[in-house]
């Protein structure tokens, strides 16, 4: 019978993992949204809100951390289901686009009578604005974007790097969803086994460090590994 300690970890993982599901579900790598996940870890969550009296001190902590952590995760899940659902997800716009955007609504604001009693609009004050939409608009662009043309990341024990190969299916998953090779893609549990068994086989080999790289070549996703030292 699993440990408080280990239900948590489990509880932890589970987020991590949901996290990047919904990440594949609404960046088009899954058809459906993880559902079975999610039951899962909530079930996990609410059998432990019901026994807070048999946690220690240390322990009331880390799953009041993990439960906020969790009902944010779930309140912006919730609001992006909702925008999907109703067609009214936000498209991500150029910097140009968004300025050009911004021009249009100065000038339908402009065309309407000011209310009573609102301050005018200098065109100080427009292209300030201009210049901030422009700004937030090449923000998101560059989140929206996969960080990576070519991504690389050493490993040695990813039994104990879980982090880091998290972080590399991640970049995985971006670099299929931008070449639409949605299809085919692992789930983070197979990606985790695949992963250990692969540094393992090089590592016998006679390397300390597996560097492992995600690439698109000739518009499809590679996954290479080598031993790095």
């Amino acid at each position: 019978m699993a440990t408080i300690d280990e239900d948590l970890g489990s509880i932890e993982r589970d987020i991590r993992t949901l996290k990047i599901e919904y990440e594949q579900y609404f960046g088009g790598g899954r058809s459906r949204p993880p559902t079975d996940t999610q039951w899962r870890l909530e079930v996990m969550l609410k059998k432990y809100s019901d026994r807070a009296a048999e946690f220690s001190s240390g322990q009331r902590f880390r799953y009041s951390n993990l439960s906020q952590t969790y009902a944010k995760y779930h309140d912006m899940w919730r609001k992006k289901l909702a925008q999907k659902e109703t067609g009214t997800s936000p498209h991500h716009f150029g910097a140009a686009a968004k300025a050009i955007e911004a021009e249009r609504a100065r000038k339908a604001a402009a065309a309407k009578p000011p209310e009573p009693g609102a301050p005018a609009v200098s065109a100080a004050d427009h292209a300030v604005a201009v210049a901030q939409a422009s700004a937030e608009a090449s923000a998101r662009a560059a989140q929206a974007r996969p960080a990576h043309s070519s991504f690389a990341l050493a490993l040695s024990d990813p039994e104990c790097e879980t982090e880091k190969v998290e972080t590399l299916y991640k970049h995985l998953v971006l670099a299929r969803t931008e070449t639409g090779e949605k299809s085919g893609v692992p789930s983070l549990k197979d990606f985790e086994r695949f992963v250990q068994k692969k540094t393992q086989d090089l590592k016998e080999k006679g390397g300390r460090e597996i560097e492992y790289t995600v690439s698109i070549e000739n518009g499809h996703v590679k996954l290479k590994a080598r031993v790095s030292s």
